[in-house]
């Protein structure tokens, strides 16, 4: 009998399991090579589908409707060898990675155990036959990754990576019968060549002191590009070019050490959309990868020539990748295929964590120890690149991570160069109710106010003069705030009345220049983040722009109370808040004294990590935004023909995708509120469109309360 994995539905061939199995064997050894790992990852390959060679499985290909479970029967073979990670691997390559579970779980539950008991109790279709055919080739987990339970839980999801992506390409292959477009971008050297043609003129003829000193920081990075990979921090002030210098070090460092890749974790998607466009205008349109919730490729499932950066958004499989710091360590702590696919690609890559400070801070510790991870046994560099370096020092000295590793700084004479980076001054101005601080920001042509609430964004926003009034939140939709950042730039430039009211959105990384900025008192990291929004292009070292503290008459959100708290120490203490020896106290009192080592860890992971390979109970602890949020879609002439395909053929991967720029997260009280009151016509529990339009407004978003909306709008 032949026993084949898949047949094309489109020309009826068939592909066998054993060329199948061979298939994904090779790529998968070859996926596991970047980190010592090629025999593990054959034997992952081979043994993936031998659960095909059922009689059971045959009949299911050929149209019976039975439940068949494939995938069981090469994990009990590799637990007969006592090959715990492959027998992970293989049980949940299509499910995810399970539980490891207990001996005395039943053979219903959902654990690797009770799988295993299955099969001994042959309670899974007779798959013998794959002897036949088949040999179980030797291998043995490398012992570096046998040195605490951390370190093989992570090897296991690394190993599930390469797996699952070989599973995914070789089928791929088959069904698509041959190439199907993958790939294709330019060696990284290409790159680099782009680069240093963008920045020679820079180097070589400076127009100011200001570019000096740009230089001086991109000559260090580029120079400390030949060093050996590890731990590095980019600590610049703001506007000194960091994007282009980290570029610039990551190029020239993966040139030196052989790696095969660059990726950068950014917090924002509007900074991705910002950074991809630097980048583009380099290395040209189409030349980098960014993956986030809103990206378009435009070319879909159905398409038969997608683009290759959608392809490439599947498994990071490019030279440049731009991604989120949530898709980055969700995907890290993930167990489902489609988040852990990337993963094997990053083994050998320079990675970028842009905007460092902005680490998610209850999930800091299991960040800061995936990231020593893969630097300690995964060959790459990781770089944290922000003007406020967060005080990770004492977690990277921690035993598990890189104790004996001392990270460099790539900036030089960060002291004097802070001084003459310096142009804002900070000022306590006490406390201002709405009115007050209305009155005050009419008072100046060009302002930028931040709030810690998105409803007190919306009601001072609606206090201001109409003339050259701005909202910025994420109660907007993101197309409506890129068309809104369009607009201020334009006015900011030509020196038109200017007044922009926002949430914390618009502070890290967003390119905007005012000559004046309130900050509701919050964390001094987000003070100094608004701050990088003032007199950006101001001279070095004259201080013309000015940053005004307030504290608001309204209660600012619980979350940030600590970050508060901690920051009134530091104004009561420095006379300058922005100085490097205040971000460092800043830091210090925030994490080791006011949360402690705990709230850094508030979901206990990495104590979960160093139990029982609890790979699904991680996935659904670590989720750095909680998805209890609901999605409210915004009709617009562009969203509306898009909406009647949702609503007429249900989702599909590039229509969320496609619909994001039009939709809006609200908690789900306001979703229900919403509801109740029949302004919205519900897709499903947790998505709906927006049917009373009366309730959004392109100026300042969703109302945040329906009476709120008919006040403000109507």
């Amino acid at each position: 009998m032949k026993y084949l994995a898949h047949k094309s539905e489109t020309d009826g061939r068939g592909q066998s399991v054993l060329v199948h199995l061979q298939g994904t064997g090779r790529l998968a050894a070859e996926f596991a090579g970047a980190f010592s790992a090629e025999q593990e990852g054959y034997r992952c390959g081979i043994l993936h589908d031998v659960g095909k060679y059922s009689a059971a499985f045959q009949r299911r290909l050929f149209g019976s409707p039975e439940q068949v479970d494939h995938s069981t029967a090469g994990a009990y073979e590799a637990w007969k060898l006592q090959d715990v990670s492959a027998a992970f691997c293989i049980a949940g390559h299509h499910a995810g990675l399970p539980d490891f579970g207990s001996r005395g779980d039943n053979s219903e539950k959902p654990t690797l155990h009770a799988r295993i008991t299955r099969a001994m109790e042959r309670k899974i279709e007779d798959y013998r036959s794959f002897s036949q055919e088949v040999e179980i080739p030797s291998a043995a987990v490398p012992v570096k990754f046998l040195n605490s339970r951390a370190a093989a839980f992570f090897f296991t999801r690394m190993l599930y990576s390469c797996l699952v992506d070989a599973d995914y390409l070789d089928t791929e292959c088959f069904m698509q019968n041959g190439d199907v477009g993958r790939g294709d971008f330019p060696p990284l050297g290409g790159y680099e060549a782009a680069l240093a043609a963008h920045i020679m003129p820079w180097l070589s003829s400076p127009n100011d002191a200001l570019g000096e000193a740009r230089s001086e920081i991109l000559r260090a990075a580029l120079t400390a590009g030949s060093g050996k990979p590890g731990l590095f921090t980019l600590t610049a002030p703001t506007g000194s070019g960091k994007t282009l210098s980290s570029m610039a070090f990551a190029l020239a460092h993966a040139r030196e050490n052989s790696l095969r890749r660059i990726v950068y974790v950014i917090p924002y998607c509007s900074i991705i959309e910002q950074t991809q466009g630097v980048f583009e205008s380099i290395f040209g349109e189409g030349s980098v990868v960014a993956h986030y919730a809103d990206v378009d490729y435009q070319k879909g499932e159905s398409s038969p020539e997608r683009d290759k950066r959608y392809l490439a958004a599947e498994n990071w499989d490019a030279p440049i990748i731009l991604t989120t710091t949530v898709q980055f360590f969700e995907s890290l702590y993930g167990n489902r295929p489609s988040r852990c696919r990337k993963l094997h690609n990053l083994a050998d890559s320079v990675l970028i964590f842009d905007e460092a400070q902005m680490l998610p801070v209850p999930f800091l510790r299991p960040c800061v120890a995936a990231i020593s991870e893969l630097v300690k046994n995964y060959g790459c560099t990781a770089v944290l690149c922000t003007a406020t370096q967060p005080a990770l020092d004492r977690l990277f000295r921690e035993k598990d991570n890189l104790p004996n590793l001392e990270p460099i700084e790539l900036c030089p004479r960060r002291e004097e160069l802070y001084e003459q980076f310096r142009r804002v001054r900070y000022e306590f101005a006490g406390t201002l109710p709405d009115d007050a601080l209305a009155a005050r920001l009419g008072e100046q042509r060009q302002v930028l106010c931040v709030m810690n609430r998105r409803d007190q964004a919306q009601a001072l926003f609606a206090l201001l003069s109409e003339k050259g009034r701005f909202h910025l939140s994420t109660a907007m939709c993101p197309a409506d705030r890129r068309d809104k950042l369009r607009e201020i730039r334009e006015r900011l430039k030509t020196g038109q009345v200017c007044r922009v009211i926002s949430t914390s959105l618009i502070e890290a990384g967003v390119d905007v220049d005012f000559p004046v900025v309130y900050r509701a008192l919050a964390g001094l990291d987000s003070i100094l983040q608004s701050g990088g929004r003032c007199n950006r292009e101001g001279q070095p070292g004259v201080i013309n722009g000015t940053v005004y503290i307030f504290e608001s008459d309204r209660p600012a959100p619980r979350m940030l109370a600590q970050n508060i708290a901690a920051a009134k120490y530091i104004l009561g203490k420095f006379p300058d808040i922005a100085s490097p020896a205040a971000v460092s106290a800043y830091f210090q009192e925030l994490f080791y004294l006011e949360k402690g080592m705990d709230a850094l860890d508030e979901r206990q992971i990495l104590r979960l990590c160093n139990q029982d390979m609890p790979f699904a109970q991680v996935a659904e602890q670590f989720r750095i935004i909680e998805t209890s949020q609901r999605t409210v879609y915004i009709p617009t002439e562009k969203s509306e023909p898009l909406l009647d395909e949702l609503e007429q053929r249900g989702p599909s991967r590039m229509l969320l995708r496609k619909l994001g720029p039009y939709a809006v997260g609200v908690y789900p009280q306001h979703f229900e509120r919403l509801s109740s009151i029949g302004a919205l016509r519900r897709l499903s529990d947790s998505a709906a469109v927006l049917a009373d339009t009366s309730l959004y407004n392109r100026e300042t978003g969703l109302a945040l309360t329906p009476e709120e909306g008919k006040g403000l709008f109507i």
